[in-house]
């Protein structure tokens, strides 16, 4: 069997600080990928796309699970198309509510994946 041939290694000198950003940068994918990557920017999306914060998707995730928002909003949508939904002020508080829930973690989405609103571009 032939011995498989690889291309030839490309060395690169860094500080413990320069290499440090760089596995920092590279969020559990190769150094090597990361580096690849870098400097050539295609061959698609990376495969483990760094986070800009990692706290606020926490953050977003106990929200979830503490105030079972989309259970809730699925019952209020079953009610609404059963025609069954008694609109008073306490139903309308709560749906204000959850609504404002799911706009905060549209932000803390936003802010951790390091995106930008359309508008702001």
């Amino acid at each position: 069997m032939p011995k498989k041939k690889y291309p030839s290694p490309v060395t690169l000198r860094l500080t413990e600080d320069e290499r440090t950003q760089l596995e920092k940068d590279a969020d559990g994918s190769s150094l090597s990928a990361h580096i690849r990557w870098c400097v050539l920017k295609k061959g698609g999306a990376r495969k483990n796309t760094p986070l800009k914060d990692r706290k606020a998707l926490a953050q977003v995730l106990g929200l979830l699970g503490k105030t079972r928002i989309a259970n809730n909003l699925n019952q209020i949508a079953y009610e609404a198309n059963c025609g069954s939904l008694l609109m008073d002020e306490e139903t309308e508080k709560e749906i204000k509510l959850a609504c404002a829930h799911i706009a905060w973690m549209r932000v803390k989405l936003i802010e951790a994946l390091g995106l930008r609103e359309a508008r702001e571009k």
